[in-house]
């Protein structure tokens, strides 16, 4: 469910997800972005299985974050996703990695390009805009 244009997914941090001091590694947080940002379509009704079964992919082309703060193993945070912008062949997610008490963790993006089944650029699917524009209005040119 999108909330005030974001959807809000909640995820307890493993030990295998922390490193030698204890805390997340910070690569991971590349992962909590994909979960969320896949837990995000899923709740605009089109997961990425159904992106695939149309013929297309969802590549990424570029990646962003930013550390606020260190978050250990046992943990509840919540990863927060937005899209912030959906252009002809470009779409991107921006993310927010909150612990229990709402303090940022990490804030970053993701840029993603469109594929064909012959994983040649494509334009995105119409029906990915008409869902992607109808929970995040402000995109709508």
């Amino acid at each position: 469910m999108i909330d005030q244009g974001w959807h809000e997914t909640k995820t307890r941090i493993r030990y295998k997800e922390t490193d030698r001091m204890g805390v997340v590694y910070y690569g991971n947080y590349l992962t909590f972005f994909e979960v969320g940002r896949a837990e995000c379509m899923r709740s605009l009704g089109l997961p990425y299985s159904e992106l695939e079964h149309l013929g297309f992919r969802l590549v990424v082309t570029e990646a962003a974050a930013k550390y606020h703060a260190n978050v250990g193993y046992d943990a509840l945070i919540t990863i927060r996703t937005t899209v912030t912008e959906l252009k002809r062949v470009q779409l991107r997610f921006d993310y927010r990695i909150l612990d229990e008490n709402k303090i940022l963790l990490v804030s970053g993006h993701t840029g993603h390009a469109c594929l064909d089944a012959s994983l040649k650029l494509a334009k995105f699917p119409e029906l990915l805009k008409t869902v992607i524009e109808a929970h995040f209005p402000e995109l709508r040119r």
